[in-house]
């Protein structure tokens, strides 16, 4: 009588099912944990620069151009653009994680062991993404530590907080995945950031509340979603905020599954991966 051969196609549905949960947990835990390693191990790059940053805006603006400027919103300027500063530092720094780190796996060959190995591409994107979140997490937590030796913070809304900034993350690690994705080089990783992150970035309500302008520019900030994720998480502080935190929250939710079906879907296709 012959013996059973004990393959992967030979074993029973309910044997194949836990191997891959395994599968799929260890292949998860092992690109996490090389994108916080990566994190830390070039501390120099991810942590200090956004550190020196932040200390320079609160020093100049701040502390310098705030006593000029006095209260905006019912606070004083430098706790006012507080949760924006560290908002800022957040979404950069989430963004720039994931479009490094992957397009230097492409660049490097080595993304082709990720797209022949049994992970999923959903569980490859969620890798990467909490690369991502965790790098502007930290960051942003570096930047309150900072923000808490220029003036007190109060905390209005502690769930706002923090669902925001971890939507704010999310939505800007995946959309670093596709710049990534689609970059042919080390000129187009940073175009982006650039040329688009950084204006949205300032014009998105950080150093001031859109109050402030005429009422066509004002419309026009109402394009821009990072004036949404700023004032979101801005409310969770203060309580005050220039949109409103339903609709900030509905663009913020809307935009990360829109973006990680994409980035799945482009992985699927080896879009930017197999050429």
């Amino acid at each position: 009588m012959d013996k059973a051969v004990n393959s992967p196609t030979s074993l029973a549905p309910a044997t194949q099912e836990p191997m891959l949960l395994k599968t799929n947990i260890v292949g998860f835990n092992t690109i996490v944990i090389r994108e916080f390693s990566r994190i830390i191990r070039i501390w120099g790059q991810t942590i200090v620069p956004p550190a020196i940053t932040a200390t320079l805006y609160f020093v100049i603006f701040g502390s310098l151009i705030g006593r000029r400027i006095g209260d905006m919103g019912g606070y004083t300027y430098i706790q006012y653009i507080a949760p924006g500063l560290i908002m800022m530092s957040v979404i950069t720094n989430s963004y720039g994680n994931v479009v490094s780190s992957f397009f230097g796996a492409k660049f490097g060959k080595h993304i082709e062991e990720l797209l022949v190995s049994p992970l999923p591409g959903w569980l490859i994107v969620g890798g990467y993404m909490m690369g991502g979140i965790m790098r502007g997490l930290i960051v942003g937590g570096v930047v309150t530590i900072i923000t808490l030796l220029f003036t007190h913070m109060k905390i209005y809304n502690v769930g706002v907080v923090i669902s925001a900034v971890l939507l704010s993350s999310i939505v800007f690690s995946l959309a670093g995945m596709i710049n990534a994705v689609f970059a042919k080089n080390f000129d187009q990783i940073s175009f982006i950031p650039t040329f688009v992150l950084t204006p949205l970035t300032y014009l998105g309500g950080v150093f001031y509340t859109i109050t402030l302008l005429p009422q066509w520019a004002q419309h026009i900030s109402y394009a821009n979603p990072i004036l949404y994720m700023v004032n979101a998480f801005r409310y969770g502080f203060l309580g005050v905020s220039d949109v409103n935190v339903g609709l900030a929250y509905s663009i913020m939710i809307g935009a990360a599954v829109v973006l990680y079906v994409s980035c799945v879907w482009l992985l699927h296709r080896g879009v930017g991966t197999r050429e």
